[in-house]
C-alpha cells in the first residue's frame, strides 16, 4: 500500500511539474476583445484561451493534457499522429466541444466538421482561415511528398483585431509568404518533414509578422533561425515545446 501511495504521489508531482512548466511558457497578447493566452504544450500541441473559451490546436501525445480545461473548439491540421490523436481529442472533449479539421481527418475523427484550404469560418468571436500547408520538394521518395498540396491546413485565427498564424507542417509555400497583417506566427522547422531554420526564416521575412515563435522544431538549431531574422524588426520568441 505504501509503495502504491509513493507511486501515485510521484506521478502527481510529475504532472504538477509538467503543468507548471506549461504555465511558465504561456504568452499573453492584448486584443480589442480582451487578452489571448497561448500556451505551448508539446511539439505542435497548443492551448489558446480567450473570452472564457478554450481552443486546442493539434492536441496529441505526448502532450500532458490531464488537469487542463476542456475544449470548446479543437482544430486539427492533418492526419499524422503527432497532430491527429483520437485519444487526446477524447480526453479534452466535452458534450458540446466543436472540432474543425481537414476532410481527411474527418474520415477518422467523424464528429469533426470539415474546413478546407482557403475556407473561412466564424466561431464565438473568432475568424478561422484554413491556409494551405504542404511540401514543395521534400518527401519519402521521388515524386512523393510528406504533405501533399491540398490535403492539410495551417490556420490563421483572428480575435479582437489580432491575427495568429499556426503553420502546421509545411515548407515556405507561396500561400504562407503571401500572408498579410500577421501579429503572431507559429512556424514549423524540422527535417526531413518540413523545412530547415534557414528556409523558415526566409519565408517569415516574406510575410513579416510582428512576432514569430518557432514550434514543431524537434532537432532544429533555433539559433540559426534567430540569427537569420536579426535586423528585420521581427521579434523572435523562443519557447520550450519539449519539456524534459
Amino acid at each position: 500500500m505504501k509503495a502504491i501511495l509513493v507511486f501515485v504521489g510521484a506521478a502527481f508531482l510529475v504532472a504538477m511539474s509538467m503543468g507548471a512548466h506549461a504555465a511558465a511558457q504561456t504568452q499573453t497578447f492584448s486584443t480589442s476583445a480582451g487578452p489571448v493566452k497561448i500556451t505551448p504544450l508539446y511539439h505542435a500541441s497548443t492551448l489558446i484561451e480567450a473570452g472564457g473559451k478554450v481552443i486546442y490546436v493539434d492536441p496529441a501525445k505526448p502532450a500532458k493534457l490531464a488537469g487542463l480545461p476542456k475544449a470548446d473548439l479543437i482544430l486539427i491540421s492533418h492526419i499524422h499522429g503527432d497532430h491527429m490523436d483520437p485519444d487526446s481529442i477524447k480526453e479534452i472533449s466535452k458534450a458540446d466541444t466543436e472540432i474543425l479539421a481537414t476532410p481527411t481527418v474527418v474520415q477518422t475523427v467523424t464528429v469533426a466538421k470539415p474546413i478546407t484550404n482557403g475556407e473561412t469560418k466564424n466561431w464565438q468571436g473568432w475568424t478561422i482561415e484554413a491556409i494551405p500547408a504542404y511540401n514543395l520538394k521534400r518527401g519519402p521518395a521521388p515524386g512523393q511528398f510528406y504533405h501533399p498540396k491540398g490535403r492539410d491546413n495551417g490556420y490563421v485565427l483572428t480575435y479582437g483585431g489580432k491575427r495568429f498564424y499556426f503553420s502546421a507542417d509545411t515548407e515556405g509555400v507561396p500561400e504562407m509568404r503571401a500572408l498579410k497583417n500577421i501579429d503572431v506566427a507559429f512556424v514549423c522547422m524540422n527535417l526531413p518533414y518540413t523545412m530547415p531554420p534557414e528556409e523558415a526564416a526566409d519565408a517569415v521575412k516574406a510575410f513579416h509578422p510582428k512576432i514569430v515563435i518557432p514550434y514543431h522544431y524537434h532537432g532544429s538549431d533555433l539559433t540559426v533561425f534567430q540569427k537569420a531574422l536579426e535586423g528585420t524588426g521581427i521579434e523572435v520568441r523562443l519557447l520550450e515545446w519539449y519539456p524534459k
